[in-house]
């Protein structure tokens, strides 16, 4: 004897739909995590003079279709400036460094990819 049941494409579907959305929540969390790490070092290495450029920090999150993009840069004029090593400069800051930023995104690689790791589950 057959029984019908119904709903079960529906609720195949729901459950597609909860996956994603879980997994789309875990990748924005773990972007966001290692966005807080590096640009956290990266203002340790930013110099201060007026503090201008260190309050000028942001980071941003851009979805595109399925591709998720964390940013961090600083809307100082003169960041670049600053950033560049091929302006020399002396600062009166002793963590100050120059390419501050790529710095405190590369010494922080390994916490980041764990970090990564944790928050995706993997």
């Amino acid at each position: 004897m057959g029984v019908k049941v119904h709903g079960i494409r529906q609720a195949q579907q729901n459950l597609n739909a909860l996956i994603g959305d879980i997994q789309g929540r875990k990748a924005v969390r773990a972007i966001q995590s290692a966005l807080i790490i590096g640009s956290s070092q990266a203002a340790l290495y930013t110099p201060i003079d007026t503090s201008t450029l260190i309050n000028s920090q942001y980071r941003s999150l851009n979805l595109n279709g399925t591709k998720l993009t964390g940013r961090v840069g600083y809307s100082a004029n003169y960041a670049v400036y600053v950033h560049d090593p091929n302006v020399p400069q002396t600062f009166r800051r002793a963590t100050a460094q120059k390419e501050f930023l790529t710095k405190g995104f590369e010494d922080t690689r390994e916490l980041i990819d764990r970090t990564i790791k944790k928050e995706m589950g993997i």
